[in-house]
């Protein structure tokens, strides 16, 4: 399998940092320009992050089926990430609260042994063709692989572009699936789509061979779609955590414990992989990628080979007594096509970002994967999750009640004193201060 090289970091000579002071301390017009100019290109490239100035009903419309609105979500940038030696401005489209402050203070860690170090495989996509009704289904899987060469170039002939691109068909495997409704041949065309997510590519193949390999199998064939489980597109992070910038060896052990249970129990899993999902997702959103495709494609990857659903992470500790991070997982995006082309604002953000191809997306995204697990799997070892969590919850609260940009923070330190991070606390805190002011 072919190795895409790792990515390095943005824009090659132009000056880039992702080390910004008080960033939170501008106003949202500051920070873009700020935030343009640390990543060193034009702040016309990412106007669309202004409301007034992103995707618009006309072109929404153009989008989805039955257009009534838009709704908007919240995009911060995740600061001090270094991944492969290049500084990073990551682009973050999420509701959470803590979710971009958790990854950049991460990735603040992990810069002290050198940041996140990501490679891939090559952006390799299945698509399955179901054969049903196959009398002989052992034989018929032979004559499909005997038949291996006429089902590619047949495949290949549907997209000629993306052949001369370097892409196109890598292989045909071929497997029995048995079922309660019987044993179906399922042929696998092993697609390389270069930099797009590959789903159209790989669908449309599918399609085109379908009836023909049918036919060579002795059945009738059914399903023609692609496999969300990208497990022949992988992509993979590694970070180094200091020990002593922790809180030291017993924050480190305790982190190692918690991991460790994320490993063998599936309820503790499901939380530990979503809070891996916080970050990708976010980044995918932010992008324009398909942020279904990645989640199928990671929780399906979170399943052992004996069927246990696992953590997507580990956390080891090294001979220095750092914690060790490393994740690999699927990750089907792309540049080209879909929304990554159409929504102004996944357009800002690949500027902002400064990549070239899928794969240096892919492992940008796996690597803010990691340092929100981190992030999350030491509050949990440490403080707790709701620290953290809850003193921006307070501020949405506030907001909620009605207390203007000077009374939230008075506001938000009252709710949080008296530990009822509750709107009707909050309401009744507000009518106090509005009362004595």
């Amino acid at each position: 399998m072919a190795v895409e090289q790792p990515y390095r970091g943005g824009r090659g000579a132009m000056a880039r940092t992702s080390r910004i002071q008080g960033l939170r301390d501008l106003s949202v017009e500051a920070r873009r320009k700020t935030v343009a100019e640390s990543a060193g290109i034009d702040p016309a490239l990412i106007a669309a992050f202004d409301p007034g100035q992103g995707l618009g009903a006309g072109l929404a419309d153009h989008m989805i089926e039955n257009v009534a609105g838009i709704l908007g979500i919240p995009l911060g940038v995740a600061t001090n990430f270094v991944i492969n030696g290049g500084d990073v401005l990551v682009p973050m489209a999420t509701e959470e609260a803590s979710v971009v402050a958790a990854a950049s203070n991460a990735a603040k860690i992990a810069r002290i042994h050198g940041g996140f170090h990501t490679s891939s495989t090559a952006p390799i996509m299945q698509a399955q063709v179901q054969i049903v009704g196959v009398a002989d289904p052992e034989a018929g899987r032979v004559r499909l692989l005997e038949a291996r060469e006429e089902l590619i170039a047949l495949a290949n002939a549907q997209d000629p572009k993306l052949v001369e691109f370097g892409g196109g068909v890598r292989d045909l495997a071929v497997r029995l699936v048995g079922s309660r409704a019987g044993t179906y041949v399922v042929a696998h065309l092993q697609v390389d789509v270069r930099d797009a997510m590959g789903a159209n590519a790989v669908n449309t193949m599918a399609e085109a061979i379908a009836m023909r390999a049918a036919e060579i199998a002795g059945g009738r064939s059914l399903l023609r779609i692609l496999t969300n489980k990208a497990d022949l597109r992988l992509s993979r992070a590694r970070a180094v955590f200091d020990a002593e910038a922790l809180g030291g060896p017993a924050v480190v052990d305790d982190i190692i414990h918690a991991a460790a249970l994320a490993e063998a129990d599936p309820y503790r899993a499901a939380t530990h992989n979503k809070g891996i999902m916080n970050g990708i997702s976010a980044v995918v959103l932010a992008t324009g990628n398909d942020t279904r495709a990645v989640e199928a494609g990671a929780h399906s990857h979170a399943v052992s080979p004996a069927g246990q659903y696992t953590s997507l992470s580990r956390f080891e500790k090294d001979a220095d007594g750092n914690v060790v991070g490393i994740m690999e997982l699927p990750m089907p995006v792309g540049l080209v096509g879909g929304a990554t082309k159409v929504h102004p604002v996944a357009q800002a953000s690949v500027a902002l970002l400064g990549v070239s191809t899928a794969a240096e997306l892919a492992e940008i995204i796996t690597a803010v994967g990691l340092a929100q697990n981190f992030a999350a799997v030491r509050a949990l070892a440490t403080e707790g999750i709701q620290r953290g969590h809850m003193s921006l919850h307070a501020r949405n609260i506030a907001s909620t009640v009605g207390a203007s940009a000077d009374e939230v923070p008075a506001v938000v330190a009252r709710i949080i004193a008296d530990k009822k991070v509750r709107a009707d606390h909050a309401e009744k805190v507000l009518a106090e201060l509005r009362a004595h002011s």
